[in-house]
């Protein structure tokens, strides 16, 4: 038996669109200057107060940041009802998912830096839910990549780190996967680089959703 946990934004939904314009809207209340959108996917799986702090170039969570994320959570809906935004599937993930549920020797689950609505509304977006039997978010543990998340997730399912799965598209997910003695599978359609993936610790990047499966059944796996 195995324990999949998926990271959400970059890895099973494209929201980099959305966060960055409920983030430029966020720094111009504030007085700054408007991020460009390749800062905005380097934090994307951070915790959203230390997401800010540090893109602000500060060491830890201030005031203002503290501040800054409250007003994103209070804007959040409006910009995205404004603007039309939609988080959308990255082709093959529907898939692979459907793939996974179909087995009996694996357990599907979220790690995300979202909040838990909005995960929550992810997940019943495109109709997830029932299939993801555990999950934690950034309203319940420290941001990634603290270990806290997948260790969590494993006592609730009665797992053993080393065998769980984590995949997503951040070096943050990579680093949180290999702190909880976890495989941690990066995947090249979100917001890092293959390189930068391995950098940080992956056991292997993958290209396609499709090629998901074959990689978190192996016993091992090499870079």
């Amino acid at each position: 038996m195995k324990l999949v946990l998926f990271d959400c934004d970059g890895t099973l939904v494209d929201s980099v669109c959305l966060i960055h314009a409920v983030m430029t809207r966020t720094f111009l209340h504030f007085g700054h200057a408007a991020p460009d959108v390749e800062h905005t996917k380097a934090i994307i799986g951070l915790s959203l107060d230390l997401a800010i702090a540090t893109m602000q170039g500060k060491p830890d969570v201030d005031h203002e940041a503290g501040a800054m994320a409250l007003y994103y959570k209070a804007v959040f809906t409006e910009v995205r009802a404004e603007q039309g935004f939609e988080e959308p599937l990255y082709d093959g993930i529907a898939e692979v998912i459907a793939a996974m549920v179909r087995r009996d020797d694996l357990l599907i689950g979220a790690v995300t830096g979202k909040s838990r609505r909005g995960l929550d509304g992810v997940l019943e977006t495109h109709g997830l839910k029932p299939h993801f039997v555990v999950s934690r978010t950034a309203d319940e543990c420290p941001s990634k990549p603290n270990p806290a998340m997948v260790l969590e997730c494993c006592r609730e399912t009665g797992m053993d780190a080393r065998d769980a799965v984590v995949i997503g598209d951040a070096i943050y997910d990579m680093q949180m996967g290999k702190a909880a003695g976890a495989r941690a599978i990066g995947v090249s359609w979100g917001y890092s680089t293959t390189a930068a993936l391995l950098l940080a610790g992956a056991d292997a990047v993958v290209d396609h959703p499709a090629d998901l499966l074959a990689h978190v059944m192996k016993g091992a796996v090499d870079a």
